[in-house]
C-alpha cells in the first residue's frame, strides 16, 4: 500500500479517528497493531518474521547488556548479535552484490567460464532502516547512552513504526521514547501542521517528482539517442527528481507522525544551498549520516587498527599529512558503507558513496591552493557571488555523481558519461526537441514553474518557518493557498493505475 495511494488516505483517516477515540493507555498497542497491518500489505505474510526475530533479539541482548557489568560478556553479545544484523541484510539484500561482483571479473578475465547463478530473496519493507534503527539502540545502551525499554510491546511499537519503516527517517530510540508511549490527546494545532505536511509532500512527490520522472526515464531509457545535453539534461533532472521524490516522502511520513503527536527527527533541510559536499551531506539524509558517523566512523578511528595507523602515517608523512590521510582510509570505509546502504550495486556504490569520497579528498588535498586563489581574488566564503557559485559547484558535483545512482547498472552508468560528451548539441533547446521527452509545451513550462516553486520554498524556509507564517495570515488567505495546492495535487499531480503513484525511490533500500 503505497503512501501516495488512495487506500493509504483511507488507512490514515480510520487511524487518526480511532487513535483519538481510543483511551491514551490504548493509543500505543493500537499503534502497533496498525503499523503490524500495514507491514502485512507490503508483501508476503512471512517476510513480517525477520523484523519480528530482530526485535525480540535485540530486545532481548539489550536487557542482557544493562544488567551484566562483565565488559566481555557484553562485548560479546553485542558482536553476536551485530554479527547477526549484517548476515540477515546480506542474506537478504546483498547476497547478489558478491555474485555479479565475481561474474564480472570473470567474464573478462576468463571468457567462456561457468558464471555463478544469482538468488532470488525476498527482503521485507525498509529492513535498512529498522535495522539501523534497532541496532543504534542497541549501541546506545551499550554505551550507556541509554536505558532498555523493559515492556516488550512498546519496543516492538519502535521497530515497527509504520511511518518510518516505509523510508525513514532512521529513529533514534531517546529521541521518539516519550513521543512514542505517551497518551495523546487531539491538538488542532499539531494536527493541522501535520496535514499541511503531508500535503506538501504529496505536491513534490506527484507534481515535481513524477513529472520529471517522464523526462528523466526517456533519456536514460535510450542514452543512444539522447546524447549530449540531453544526458546533462536528465542528469540535474534526477537529482531534483530523487530530492522531490525522498524529502516528498519525509513531508508525508513526518507530517502524519506529528498530526499522531509524535515526532521525527528531520532528513533534509534544503541540500540544494550546500557551498560543499560535506554540507550537502549534512543536510541530506540526515539521519543516516549522522548514524554511521556515530556508530561506524567514530568508533574507526577511536580503534586499535587507526590509532596505529594514523601514528605511522605521522611519522611518515608528518603530523598534518599524517592525521589526513589515517582520516581519509576511515572516510573510504564510512562512504563505501554508505554507497552500500543504497544497494548492493556498484552503482550506488560509486553514485552515493565512493565519487562522494573522492570529492572530499581532492577537496582536502587542494584546500591550501583554493585558499590562495581565493585571497588572489579577494573573496571570502560569504561573498554573495562566490556563496552562489560554490552552491552551483557542488549541485553540479551531486547531480553528476547521481548519474551512476539512476543507471540501470555501473556499466549503464559509464556509458551515460560516455554519451554527455559524445554530442555538442545546444540547439536542441531552441529547435524543439524537448518536445520529443514526454512532456508537451505546456507541461514543461508547469515543470519549470513547480521547481519555481520548490526553490522559492526552499528559501523562504531558510529564513523562517512557513507554516508558521501562514498560520498568521487571515483565515481566507490561508484557505485560499491550502485549496490551491490541494488542487494542484489533485489535477497536476502524475497517478499511474488507480490514481497510484509510482513507488518512493528510497522505499527499496
Amino acid at each position: 500500500m503505497a503512501i501516495t495511494s488512495f487506500y493509504f488516505l483511507c488507512f490514515a483517516a480510520v487511524l487518526f479517528a480511532v487513535y483519538y477515540l481510543l483511551p491514551g493507555k490504548l493509543q500505543g498497542p493500537f499503534l502497533l497493531l496498525a503499523s503490524i497491518g500495514y507491514f502485512l500489505t507490503a508483501g508476503s505474510a512471512y517476510l513480517i518474521l525477520y523484523p519480528a526475530v530482530t526485535i525480540t533479539i535485540i530486545y532481548g541482548a539489550a536487557l542482557y547488556i544493562d544488567r551484566v557489568k562483565e565488559q566481555k560478556k557484553r562485548k560479546t553479545v553485542l558482536s553476536l548479535v551485530v554479527v547477526f544484523c549484517l548476515l540477515e541484510l546480506t542474506a537478504l539484500k546483498y547476497c547478489n552484490f558478491g555474485i555479479y561482483t565475481y561474474n564480472a571479473i570473470a567474464m573478462r578475465l576468463f571468457p567462456g567460464s561457468s558464471l555463478l547463478k544469482t538468488v532470488q530473496a525476498a527482503a521485507p519493507l525498509g529492513i535498512s532502516f529498522y535495522t539501523l534503527s534497532l541496532l543504534g539502540y542497541l549501541f546506545d545502551v551499550y554505551y550507556e547512552i541509554g536505558k532498555p525499554q523493559k515492556n516488550f510491546l512498546k519496543f516492538a511499537l519502535f521497530g515497527f513504526y509504520f511511518p518510518v519503516i516505509i523510508s525513514g527517517p532512521i529513529l533514534r530510540y531517546r529521541d521518539v521514547e516519550q513521543g512514542l508511549y505517551a497518551p495523546h490527546k487531539f491538538d488542532y494545532h499539531k494536527f493541522t501542521y501535520g496535514l499541511q505536511r503531508m500535503l506538501w509532500g504529496f505536491f513534490k512527490k506527484l507534481v515535481i517528482a513524477e513529472r520529471l520522472a517522464v523526462v528523466v526515464n526517456t533519456i536514460y531509457g535510450d542514452t543512444d539517442t539522447y546524447r549530449g545535453f540531453y544526458i546533462v539534461i536528465a542528469a540535474i533532472g534526477f537529482a531534483f527528481q530523487l530530492y522531490a521524490d525522498f524529502s516528498g516522502g519525509m513531508d508525508i511520513v513526518i507530517g502524519l507522525s506529528e498530526a499522531l503527536g509524535i515526532p521525527l527527527a528531520e532528513n533534509f533541510d534544503r541540500p540544494f544551498f550546500s557551498k560543499s559536499i560535506q554540507e550537502f551531506w549534512r543536510r541530506w539524509h540526515i539521519t543516516l549520516g549522522a548514524w554511521l558517523k556515530d556508530y561506524l566512523f567514530y568508533p574507526l578511528l577511536r580503534s586499535k587498527a587507526f590509532t596505529k595507523l594514523q601514528t605511522d602515517c605521522k611519522k611518515k608523512f608528518g603530523k598534518k599529512w599524517g592525521k589526513k590521510i589515517a582520516t581519509f582510509a576511515a572516510m573510504f570505509i564510512l562512504w563505501f558503507a554508505v554507497g552500500m546502504w543504497h544497494g548492493g550495486a556498484w552503482k550506488f556504490i560509486m553514485g552515493s558513496g565512493l565519487i562522494h569520497w573522492a570529492y572530499i579528498v581532492l577537496g582536502e588535498a587542494g584546500e591550501p591552493l583554493w585558499k590562495k586563489l581565493k585571497a588572489w581574488c579577494r573573496v571570502t566564503d560569504n561573498t554573495k557571488w562566490f556563496a552562489l557559485w560554490q552552491q552551483i559547484r557542488t549541485f553540479l558535483l551531486v547531480s553528476a555523481s547521481f548519474v551512476f545512482f539512476r543507471a540501470s547498472s555501473f556499466t549503464d552508468g559509464l556509458h551515460s558519461y560516455r554519451q554527455m560528451f559524445a554530442d555538442f548539441n545546444p540547439e536542441i533547446f531552441r529547435n524543439g526537441s524537448l518536445l520529443s521527452l514526454g512532456l508537451n509545451g505546456i507541461e514543461l513550462v508547469i515543470t519549470v514553474i513547480v521547481l519555481f516553486v520548490l526553490l522559492a520554498v526552499s528559501v523562504l524556509q531558510g529564513k523562517k518557518s512557513i507554516r508558521d507564517s501562514l498560520s498568521a495570515m487571515p483565515l481566507g488567505i490561508r484557505w485560499v493557498l491550502l485549496y490551491i495546492a490541494l488542487f494542484s495535487v489533485i489535477f497536476l499531480g502524475y497517478y499511474g493505475p488507480g490514481y497510484n503513484a509510482a513507488e518512493f525511490i528510497y522505499r527499496g533500500f
